[in-house]
């Protein structure tokens, strides 16, 4: 393997350790404890209804908050039908759609709850299914049954759970790793990573940048955790790649 070609593997490790350190995971299944904003009800709810939910417990990914307590979860009623006649109860079908995130994206959650009216006894009966919504401690504690009708109460509590694994970009989160600051004034002695990092700050060009490193004695750090530093700092896959060439290094 040449000098030039491992100069170019060692570039794709850098590039994608710096992508990889901007990107967050949610993964499928994270759990999402929610809280019911209003009363809904099979008497007066409609199909494409909007109800608003919202977030009961921080949303962390990696000790990140990606959605803070409050957050606002969007469910739509996808099925809606009053008491009728003969006996015949009720409907009221609500399809958890997404939550938002602090960053404004919308993360898909998946939560469905199918729920019949009972009779004027108060009988009714609930349908879970592998994606539904689910209220504790059970359904029907939560329920206010008015004739034959659904009424689900605002202050409801429910879980939902995060639809997919959703991959996150750190940067509209608002969060940035931290880079060591350059030193103000060039070190003596060899041309060093800190000496490079000033003249950037100075805002040399990348043809000044590289010329001086061929020119000069040169220590530089030039491993995997240095490289992404200066990555993150502005510095050229050019200038890097006459880095890891410079003699003496």
């Amino acid at each position: 393997m040449t000098a030039r070609h491992h100069q170019r593997i060692l570039l794709t490790l850098i590039t994608t350790a710096t992508l990889f350190a901007q990107t967050l995971q949610i993964d499928d299944s994270t759990p999402a404890r929610l809280r019911l904003m209003r009363t809904i009800s099979s008497e007066d709810a409609k199909v494409g209804d909007l109800v608003d939910f919202e977030l009961l417990d921080e949303l962390k990914v990696g000790g990140v908050i990606v959605a803070p307590k409050g957050s606002v979860a969007i469910a739509t009623v996808t099925e809606a039908e009053s008491k009728r006649r003969m006996g015949r109860a009720g409907k009221l079908n609500i399809n958890i759609d997404y939550l938002k995130l602090a960053s404004g994206e919308k993360v898909a959650l998946r939560a469905v709850k199918e729920m019949k009216g009972g009779s004027n006894a108060g009988k009714m009966t609930g349908a879970i299914v592998a994606t539904s919504i689910v209220f504790f401690p059970a359904a029907p504690l939560f329920l206010f049954v008015k004739g034959k009708d659904i009424s689900i109460p605002k202050g409801t509590e429910i879980t939902a759970y995060v639809n997919g694994n959703i991959t996150l970009d750190r940067t509209r989160l608002g969060i940035k790793d931290p880079v060591e600051p350059a030193e103000p004034v060039a070190s003596k002695g060899r041309f060093s990573n800190a000496d490079l990092l000033a003249m950037k700050t100075a805002n040399f060009s990348d043809e000044i940048l590289i010329a001086k490193i061929k020119s000069t004695d040169c220590s530089f750090n030039t491993s995997t955790d240095e490289l992404v530093k200066l990555r993150a700092a502005g510095i050229s896959d050019k200038v890097i790649e006459a880095m890891i060439a410079a003699p003496g290094k």
